[in-house]
């Protein structure tokens, strides 16, 4: 009987102590069961040109957790210019970069950018442009003529001048220009060392705020090229071709930021001056502003991020009639549409 008693008391206590400790652990994840959380891949991003307020989307796409929740940790950096970026991204140092569809369709059709394949649109027309500054006697593209003008070697900008200059009516041998970095290019036009500058149509309110009592002048190329694509995004064709899954997740987050920045003008403007401290919010939240008829504009219905081939083959056409690049390019040489994110 005795026996009898202790074996009930130690079952009883055994079920207590099994309950008890079932309790205790109820909100605790079981170790054995559980899964670490994956890691995030690790990806090079390189802006356009320098860290100014058109290229903040990046930054907004890292700081709204975007990227994050595509599954990517983004490391951001400044890009020199298309010729720059496109050397980058073919030699394995960046992963990702926007660069003018233009700049791209030159390289190619001039048998360079072999290694960089074309995978969704940023600006639906092209925001290229020479900015000057009021009492610099440049209201009209042939007032170029005499004057020096500055921008990095390998810029679209600068690529593309001559063919801008041939539908302009402008003599570009009596065009001077020098070479400046991109952080640079703004302070050498406040400064009078050059009469104007290469620099994207949204970038008049960063020029104005250097230039601080002076107004800038906008010389859009798209005035004499209206077909032309603006910044496209660009990857390996190595990446493209060995991960294309990866690409469309990190196309899709980075698409999300671009249209967040230009919906949320102010707050991109502050997401980029927090990231980049030499950057100033308000010219940069205005470059935002003005971007969004690029990105959306009002009358071509197209969805953000999309390409249409025919557009392109017109402005690969406009390029060969200018004499810019020999015949035989063509849209599916450098765009890949199956991963170009859908209309």
């Amino acid at each position: 009987m005795r026996r009898l008693t202790h074996t009930i008391a130690v079952t009883t206590l055994a079920a207590m102590f099994a309950t008890v400790a079932g309790c205790g652990n109820s909100d605790i994840p079981d170790k054995a069961s559980s899964s670490p959380a994956k890691a995030l891949e690790k990806v090079t991003y390189l802006t356009s040109f320098g860290n100014f307020g058109r290229d903040s989307y990046a930054w907004v796409a890292k700081e709204k957790g975007f990227f994050a929740d595509a599954g990517f940790e983004v490391d951001i950096k400044p890009g020199g210019g298309t010729g720059d970026n496109i050397t980058k991204v073919e030699a394995g140092a960046a992963m990702f970069t926007p660069l003018d569809l233009t700049g791209v369709l030159l390289a190619r059709g001039n048998g360079g950018a072999k290694g960089v394949t074309v995978v969704a649109g940023i600006q639906q027309n092209t925001m290229a442009a020479i900015i000057s500054l009021e009492g610099n006697k440049i209201t009209a593209p042939k007032d170029l003529e005499g004057k020096t003008l500055a921008d990095s070697p390998g810029s679209v900008v600068r690529n593309l001048f001559p063919t801008y200059a041939k539908l302009a009516g402008v003599d570009a041998t009596k065009v001077k220009w020098v070479n400046g970095l991109p952080a640079n290019l703004i302070g050498l036009l406040a400064g009078g060392t050059v009469a104007g500058i290469g620099q994207f149509v949204v970038g008049k309110p960063t020029v104005e705020s250097v230039a601080k009592d002076k107004k800038a002048v906008v010389l859009p190329y798209s005035d004499v090229m209206d077909d032309l694509y603006g910044n496209v995004l660009v990857t390996s064709t190595k990446i493209a071709k060995e991960n294309p899954e990866m690409v469309k997740r990190f196309t899709a987050a980075l698409i999300k930021g671009l249209v967040y920045s230009i919906d949320n003008p102010k707050e991109s403007g502050e997401i980029l001056q927090k990231n980049v401290p030499a950057a100033t919010a308000a010219p940069a939240a205005a470059e935002c502003e003005l971007m969004a008829a690029f990105v959306r504009p009002a009358d071509s219905g197209a969805a953000a991020g999309t390409i249409d081939p025919e557009r392109v083959a017109r402005s690969i056409g406009i390029l060969q009639d200018a004499g810019a690049i020999p015949a035989g390019l063509t849209p599916d040489q450098l765009i890949d549409s199956s991963l170009v994110p859908a209309s």
